[in-house]
């Protein structure tokens, strides 16, 4: 599908995330680098997460969320220097075992072959070096994480021929349980019980890529500022120290799926940092 990664000298990458948010923490460092160096970057969010938190009820209503949170998404990636955004137009399913996961409209109750069209349609039209994507876990088992992961999955498999690089963001365990500690140890109530520390999150030897973003932190961190409607004041991540923030979000992990046709596919990602 692609033109070939190593004979091109600037990338075409596109983001397959759940929500408007989804590419904050885990990739947006990544995606401002890229940016910066010149590389085309598209988004694409599944749903448009009618269903996520009201941080002020000042900003939108439950009625008129997910428009607010489409805006939000793409004043986020002005910051990142993102123009081209996309969404499937899915609704929010909403967390596990909440009855948001029956609606017909969700991504959950979605047709697979529906979304894999809309997938294909898009590698299609942009035919990308690089795909982004929720890892397995879907990070903390999102039921809209898990689903866009195996459809991206599903779709990149059935191409025949040269396939994009598919690069799955990821949260290691160790990733939480540090964030625990350190949340913990700053008098701040983590949003995850210590119990759960072993149910989420990526295996540690799962990743194949980590990345310094520090480069391009701030600029992360003021497109994540964005999305106001999904971060609570008084919450634990506004109320951690600036400085400890700014270290936890410095580092992205990723996984670099490999094909099973036998092509084996360079980590493009580990040597960004190296290329103009």
């Amino acid at each position: 599908m692609t033109q070939g990664s190593q004979n091109r000298s600037k990338l075409s990458a596109i983001t397959f995330f759940a929500h408007p948010d989804d590419e904050a923490f885990g990739s947006g460092g990544t995606l401002a680098e890229l940016v910066r160096k010149g590389h085309k970057v598209t988004t694409v969010c599944a749903t448009n997460g009618d269903v996520g938190e009201i941080s002020d009820p000042s900003l939108a209503t439950p009625e008129n969320l997910w428009q607010v949170r489409q805006e939000e998404m793409r004043e986020a990636m002005a910051v990142t220097g993102i123009t081209d955004v996309r969404f499937l137009g899915y609704r929010d399913s909403g967390m596990d075992g909440t009855p948001d996961n029956d609606n017909l409209a969700s991504l959950y109750q979605a047709e697979p072959a529906k979304v894999e069209s809309q997938v294909l349609a898009l590698i299609e039209e942009l035919q990308p070096d690089i795909v982004f994507t929720h890892d397995p876990t879907g990070g903390y088992g999102h039921p809209d994480h898990v689903t866009i992961h195996r459809r991206v999955k599903a779709t990149i498999a059935s191409i025949s021929g040269e396939k994009p690089h598919l690069y799955y963001v990821c949260f290691p365990k160790m990733h939480f349980k540090k964030l625990w500690q350190d949340m913990t140890e700053a008098g701040i109530t983590p949003p995850f019980a210590k119990e759960k520390l072993d149910e989420i999150g990526s295996p540690d030897n799962y990743v194949t890529t980590v990345r310094d973003v520090s480069d391009h932190v701030e600029i992360k961190k003021e497109s994540l500022s964005r999305h106001q409607t999904q971060l609570d004041p008084n919450g634990p991540f506004a109320t951690m120290a600036p400085p400890v923030m700014t270290t936890w979000m410095s580092t992205e992990y990723f996984y670099l799926d490999q094909p099973t046709s036998g092509e084996a596919h360079e980590d493009i990602l580990a040597d960004l940092a190296n290329k103009d």
